[in-house]
């Protein structure tokens, strides 16, 4: 029976950066998951053909590379292999009528480009930055900070309030906007979808109070960090990260499916996996779960505060996602030709169309007529497919989990179960739409593979019925009441159990947050 300081449950890259902290500083760690393979959503595949390489689930890192673990870590990971491929035009939009709009990593030429689709956008633009700008440090600072510590509270009161008065301040008031209403002051219906789309990528909704503070944020960050993704496929984090932990003495064991926590006196003293085997902890025990997992079944024999358990049992899902990976004879044919160099675009027919397909999402219908983002990792990164060719993955977020009808009437969706007629008649209405947009789409298909709601709840427990953001990120579960109003933070309620990964803050997202606040608390006991 092995003995740990820390033992980690699950894999995913927040687990892997608080291992790789934790390793470094001299600790022994266990890092257990249930799959054949680390690394959680960071996945890299052969999906379709051999010798296209497909990010099965989560792509680009913005908000990684532009974090502190990057940035502590980062020389030790490229010496194991990491190197990341970046772009100068993040996004972009591609609108049904055939205007296009990028957005720069440059404020100058984001400027001019909004200039280009509606004089004075630039000025709107800029006015909408300057808002935020007096508050863009400490808000990006609590990205890296347990919200519920006192370091933070310190600069939750500092935002909220006016500085020498008794008033909330004009951020505090941000929080409970729309993107819809954020954008208004910009004359271009081109501009206006592409930066409120953005917010759907966090959870949200551009009609959903609570949305507007992250049309700014998005922009920012997405101008900060560009739309990096590492050369070979997203899971090439992993395996930088894995063997920095196995360098540094850490173990990593596989198909080892955790059943339960072992709690004596109040206190984790270990793990049972569902093979029976114990593995003991001295320090700590880090869950890479959801509330109602942790407190429902890996807790389930601890005695837990009724009011906490029933928070868990009420801890709410969200809407699914659809991604169609493609495989192509040649690249695609953009008319825009920036859109060579654009990491991922929205498609699009407007603003309204595009909360019009979320609305149907969240009735449980089939949008009639989706809009999603496109990226084409082989516009930088030719290494993922045999010369001459690339891939595409389009990536749908506002289906529903289990469809009860289609909006068109056209789809039987039965059961609501994402069955093959199912999948492959919303692929070929997601098709129909890149086919207005892209001209060699779909001639250029030679493979096709698709990841549904259902793909993903069967691999990761953390989407519940098949949320890829582990859990909904309406206000009622965002920022101090994420996970739970009861738990506004990492610690949970057995004292030496924390938890990390999306259900917690910063949310979901390739970002290392969480990760590296559980790390820096267990470095400090």
């Amino acid at each position: 029976m092995g003995k740990y300081d820390v033992i980690i449950v699950g894999s995913g890259h927040n687990a892997l950066i608080a291992a790789a902290y934790l390793t470094r500083a001299g600790r022994s760690v266990l890092v257990l998951e249930k799959n054949d393979r680390p690394g959680g959503f960071l996945r890299t595949e052969e999906l379709t053909l051999p010798g296209f390489k497909h990010d099965v689930f989560a792509a680009a890192h913005p908000l990684f590379t532009t974090g502190p673990a990057y940035a502590e870590l980062r020389e030790d990971l490229e010496k194991r292999g990491l190197t990341y491929l970046n772009t100068d035009l993040p996004t972009g939009v591609s609108m049904e009528d055939g205007q296009t709009a990028v957005l720069p990593t440059s404020f100058a030429a984001l400027m001019e480009e909004a200039e280009r689709l509606a004089p004075g956008d630039g000025t709107a633009l800029a006015a909408m930055f300057e808002q935020i700008n007096p508050y863009v440090n400490d808000i990006f600072g609590l990205f890296n900070m347990d919200l519920s510590s006192s370091e933070a509270s310190a600069v939750i009161k500092s935002l909220l309030h006016e500085e020498g008065g008794a008033g909330y301040s004009p951020f505090a008031a941000s929080l409970v906007t729309t993107a819809r209403h954020t954008v208004n002051s910009l004359k271009s219906p081109v501009t206006r979808a592409m930066l409120a789309s953005w917010v759907t990528h966090l959870g949200r909704t551009p009609d959903e109070v609570g949305s507007g503070i992250w049309v700014p944020l998005t922009t920012m960050a997405l101008m900060g960090g560009g739309m990096p993704t590492p050369e070979g496929g997203s899971e090439k984090l992993v395996h930088a990260l894995v063997q920095l932990i196995k360098d540094q003495g850490g173990e990593i064991v596989t198909e080892s499916l955790v059943e339960r926590i072992l709690v004596e006196n109040g206190r984790a003293v270990g793990v049972r996996t569902a093979k029976g085997r114990k593995f003991f902890a001295r320090q700590a025990v880090v869950a890479t779960t959801t509330p109602d997992q942790l407190y429902l079944s890996l807790l389930k024999d601890t005695e837990i505060l009724p009011p906490l358990r029933a928070q868990a049992e009420k801890f709410r899902y969200g809407r699914g996602c659809v991604q169609i990976h493609l495989a192509l004879s040649e690249p695609p044919q953009w008319p825009d030709e920036r859109f060579h160099r654009v990491g991922q675009p929205h498609l699009t027919d407007g603003l309204d169309g595009f909360t019009l397909a979320i609305a149907q999402g969240m009735a449980d219908l089939l949008p009639a007529k989706p809009t999603f983002t496109v990226d084409c990792s082989t516009n930088l990164d030719p290494t993922r497919a045999p010369e001459g060719k690339a891939i595409m993955r389009l990536q749908v977020l506002e289906v529903p989990i289990r469809p009860r009808g289609d909006a068109a009437n056209q789809i039987d969706t039965g059961n609501g179960t994402w069955n093959h007629d199912l999948t492959e008649r919303f692929t070929e209405r997601v098709l129909d739409v890149v086919s207005r947009h892209i001209p060699n789409i779909p001639s250029a298909i030679i493979g096709k593979y698709v990841v549904t709601p259902d793909t993903i709840a069967r691999f990761n427990p953390n989407a519940g019925p098949g949320d890829p953001y582990g859990g909904a990120h309406d206000l009622a579960q965002s920022y101090l009441f994420r996970p739970l109003p009861g738990q506004p933070g990492h610690q949970t309620a057995i004292p030496n159990v924390f938890m990390l990964g999306a259900a917690t803050w910063p949310g979901h997202g390739v970002n290392g947050g969480s990760g590296y606040i559980v790390a820096q608390k267990l470095l400090a006991q």
